[in-house]
């Protein structure tokens, strides 16, 4: 089979990592891919960190794509109408669509996103979504994939769906190559939350509460109801509740199925130990309750998720 073309669309003010980081990965592909860069008039674009990309080709004489890359950066805000129009025209032609990062708005702006759902960096989705509303916005993935056109969150989620590219192109035995190749040891899934339940939830302003949050990531097979959190916090189970819901945005509930779901899934990717053990550390108390989590969360079971994205032991 004669090598995939990939084609990444270049400008000033792009995200280099946005760039670079998918272009690795399918380098690291050898002669499946062949890389084309494009711009505008075929002039070299400065990225947004300073470093310049002399590209291959100007879009008037850009080959035929089989991946049709769109990077991310500063230079999505305030596009060429020229860019937008070449996209347009381009992307039906091509085998698959993709952005990385604020690249979506690129795609959004040409109406390929329209009907569909898509992701972008987290910080933006709002702005995503209000700007472009036929577009179904999703916050929380990594990637998504709607048709021939894939979106990924930001930076190193490109990465992310590169790999999974390459798997889908070549089989998930180059991808792990690929991947340890690049220190990446963990490709995510998809599906898999762009950030911790940490990050993803608000911190409590009051210690309490804060205290509490701290004590259920370090101990997410304890006993972590209500009235059990709500007497560490030295509060009554109604109040803890309510106050936990207003300054965290997540009911006590909740974030504790999130932080045992996201314990379990390190332990899968990171250790060698049984489903049966790691349910109970994860405070699932049965390997059954931790399968109702896993497909209710991440869409998989935890035996699944163990085998696609489990760390290569040794070298």
């Amino acid at each position: 089979m004669p090598p995939r073309t990939v084609l990444v669309l270049l400008f000033d003010d792009v995200q280099s990592l946005d760039v670079t980081g998918p272009v690795e990965v399918f380098c690291g592909a050898g002669d499946g891919y062949r890389i084309r860069t494009v711009s505008l008039d075929g002039a070299p674009v400065r990225t947004s960190s300073g470093l310049t990309l002399t590209p291959d080709h100007a879009l008037a004489d850009a080959p035929a794509a089989h991946t049709l890359l769109v990077p991310g950066g500063e230079g999505t805000r305030d596009p060429d109408p020229r860019l937008i129009a070449w996209l347009r025209e381009r992307s039906p032609h091509a085998r698959r669509t993709v952005s990385v990062c604020t690249g979506a708005f690129l795609l959004a702006r040409a109406g390929l996103l329209d009907g569909r759902r898509a992701t972008t960096h987290w910080a933006y989705c709002d702005a995503l979504a209000r700007h472009h509303p036929d577009v179904t916005v999703d916050p929380d993935p990594v990637y998504v994939r709607d048709g021939h056109v894939a979106t990924s969150a930001g930076v190193t989620a490109g990465i992310d769906l590169a790999l999974a590219l390459v798997e889908e192109d070549h089989g998930r035995g180059l991808a792990l190559e690929i991947a340890r190749a690049l220190v990446v040891f963990l490709r995510r899934p998809g599906n898999q939350a762009q950030f911790s339940t940490q990050l993803a939830a608000q911190t409590a302003r009051r210690e309490p509460l804060s205290e509490v949050q701290r004590w259920i990531t370090e101990h997410p097979g304890a006993d972590l109801s209500v009235p059990a959190l709500a007497a560490r916090a030295r509060l009554s189970p109604r109040h803890f509740a309510r106050a936990f819901r207003a300054e965290t945005g997540l009911t006590p509930g909740r974030y504790v199925e999130r932080v045992r779901v996201e314990h379990a899934r390190r332990l899968l990717e990171d250790t060698t130990g049984g489903v049966e053990e790691i349910s109970r550390s994860s405070g699932y108390g049965t390997p059954e309750a931790m399968r109702r989590a896993f497909l209710k969360t991440l869409g998989t079971s935890p035996a699944e998720y163990r085998r696609r994205f489990h760390a290569p032991v040794g070298p």
